[in-house]
């Protein structure tokens, strides 16, 4: 079964305004979506690295999402996966132990405290 896949920003911001669950390779957000069918997303930052980096970490989140979420994802909802740093050097096993205990956290509508605001710095 292939999952649908988000690639709207409003998608994402919209996932933001839901549960956020942070473990130590990924953080997942959690949102219930008007489609009615479970969708993911991928978002890793240039604070991770360059582009191969960031590149081999959206690959190792595709391959675990598409193996852990079609049987333990929150039906309805839109699922956003943020990849760590950290993340691509991670055992693909733990990160999937990770993903299913935060996807089992997000079942049971606990989510950890909003993360706080920080003041911009200088531009570049």
């Amino acid at each position: 079964m292939k999952l649908p896949v988000l690639s709207r920003r409003a998608d994402f911001l919209a996932a933001n305004r839901g549960l956020r669950v942070a473990r130590p390779g990924f953080v997942l957000l959690a949102r219930p979506n008007d489609a009615g069918a479970m969708r993911f997303g991928i978002t890793v930052t240039k604070k991770i690295g360059n582009a191969v980096v960031r590149n081999r970490m959206k690959r190792r989140l595709r391959a675990l999402i598409r193996d852990v979420l079609p049987t333990e994802g929150l039906p309805g909802h839109d699922h956003v996966v943020i990849g760590r740093d950290g993340g691509v050097e991670r055992d693909f096993a733990l990160l999937r132990t990770e993903l299913q205990a935060a996807l089992a956290r997000a079942a049971a509508g606990k989510s950890d405290p909003p993360r706080k605001h920080r003041s911009p710095g200088p531009r570049k």
